[in-house]
């Protein structure tokens, strides 16, 4: 048989190709399916995958106050601080594990207890300033003056609409950024549920038959397929919304979001495990299943908040935590590779979910005494599953001696020294690149700093 001949597009050129082939089967009336199998006899099958798929990751970020943040350096050390031992601030001198390292990436620890992630890889940076004992800490996820991580998250996962497009945990640091929707803010994870808990639908609401929610539903489906708007791509958006919300307002999701008894035992909550831990472990069960149902895209949490100074006095409590940290984190991943992606075929959800580790404080990754709070060259860092977008390792170092490195954003080079307040701009701009599916276009919406070649995966064209 011949090979069938499909147009040659660009890579660069692709995401408009798929922009203005959906937008005009939008306005033709075509079904999605129908449009991706246009492309597919025009292009070739990989353009069409990359239609039918989501163009942007979802985020998990867990924001680590009130010193809450050094718990993850017990979980994926600096270098020195796992291996120096002595007053090192390391659980487990000696027993960290080297990640694999691929070209452009760069050395990283393994403590004992941390997530495998199913051998997806982490990446360190060195970035932002030490803000000890606040637990709304903003320096290294900034992207630039006035421009907030977070809130650049959600604005770039805009082009994948969901029902509630950001939640955090608490009063956290969502900041500001064009484009970016309202965050919806809870009090706890259960608060979470209650957000998709329709009032329509329990007892004494207008929906609680059946029958009458669903003739809900199709009557706004019916009334909107007459209206001429409806096609428009423009349009396309909002009623995508307004469609699911349609079918959800006469549905009580508590029952699907809700951690079950053996969720908890999976995670390895007990009824003695701390409130810090189940809070954590509560919010990511629901996480899980809102990413099932396609629900939000994008969900903070705090973590910890504990200022665990004494943590190295009790050592029994310190490694019993730093495992069920892991555990947790681990189960989590497991969740997320279980359930195939609603919104990108052929994977699952965990190969597109992008996550970040940010808090207040390292402590002192040489001094496990009293566990300091202060940092050398008042430095910061943050810890990036970046959904296989980033180069992975520490970018930048705390070394051993107490000296700092910085790093080369367009090199990926480590530096001596260095400013790493500067970093945070470039490594938060590397987490909207792994959101972003490595579009870089789309980052330069709200980064104009210097290249981040050094740290990113860019895509061969």
């Amino acid at each position: 048989m011949r090979n069938k001949k499909y147009i040659d597009i660009p890579d660069h050129a692709r995401r408009d190709f798929i922009k203005w082939t959906v937008g005009l089967g939008a306005a033709l009336g075509l079904r999605p399916w129908k449009i991706f199998e246009i492309n597919e006899s025009v292009v070739g099958p990989a353009v069409a995958q990359q239609a039918s798929c989501s163009p942007v990751n979802r985020f998990v970020g867990n924001v680590m106050g009130n010193g809450g943040l050094a718990w993850i350096t017990q979980l994926w050390p600096f270098v020195d601080q796992a291996t120096k031992g002595g007053s090192s601030s390391f659980y487990m001198t000696g027993k960290a594990t080297d990640q694999a390292v691929d070209a452009g990436d760069h050395p990283f620890k393994l403590g004992p207890d941390a997530p495998t992630f199913g051998g997806k890889k982490m990446t360190g940076f060195i970035a932002g300033s030490n803000e000890t004992h606040t637990t709304r800490p903003v320096s290294a996820s900034t992207v630039a003056t006035g421009i907030g991580m977070f809130a650049a998250v959600s604005a770039l996962q805009t082009a994948s609409p969901t029902l509630v497009p950001s939640i955090g945990i608490g009063q956290l640091p969502y900041g500001n950024a064009a484009g970016a929707p309202a965050i919806a803010s809870v009090a706890s994870p259960a608060g979470m549920v209650d957000l998709f808990n329709s009032a329509s639908s329990t007892a004494g609401g207008a929906l609680v038959s059946a029958g009458d929610a669903s003739l809900f539903e199709a009557y706004y489906k019916a009334n909107l397929s007459l209206h001429r708007a409806a096609a428009r791509p423009t349009m396309t958006r909002g009623y995508l919304t307004g469609k699911v919300a349609a079918n959800l307002l006469g549905k009580n999701l508590a029952s699907q979001l809700q951690p079950t008894p053996q969720d908890l035992m999976r995670y390895g909550i007990t009824a003695n495990t701390s409130a810090k831990l189940q809070t954590i472990a509560t919010t990511l069960i629901t996480t899980v299943k809102a990413f099932k149902l396609n629900l939000t895209n994008s969900v903070m949490l705090p973590g910890m908040q504990d200022d665990p100074h004494g943590a190295f006095a009790d050592m029994a409590t310190l490694q019993s935590t730093v495992k069920a940290l892991g555990q947790i984190w681990e189960s989590f991943m497991n969740d997320l590779m279980l359930e195939p992606d609603p919104m990108c075929a052929g994977s699952k959800i965990g190969d597109n979910t992008v996550i970040a580790w940010v808090g207040d404080t390292l402590k002192d990754p040489n001094q496990s005494s009293g566990w300091p709070d202060g940092t050398p060259g008042n430095s910061n860092a943050m810890w990036v599953l970046g959904a296989n977008q980033l180069r992975a390792g520490w970018f930048g170092q705390i070394k051993g001696d107490g000296t700092l490195e910085t790093w080369n954003p367009t090199t990926g080079a480590n530096m001596p020294g260095g400013s790493s307040t500067a970093m945070a701009g470039p490594a938060s701009a590397a987490v909207l690149f792994a959101i972003a599916k490595g579009d870089m276009r789309r980052v330069q919406d709200f980064y104009r700093g210097a290249g981040l070649d050094g740290v990113v995966k860019l895509k061969q064209m």
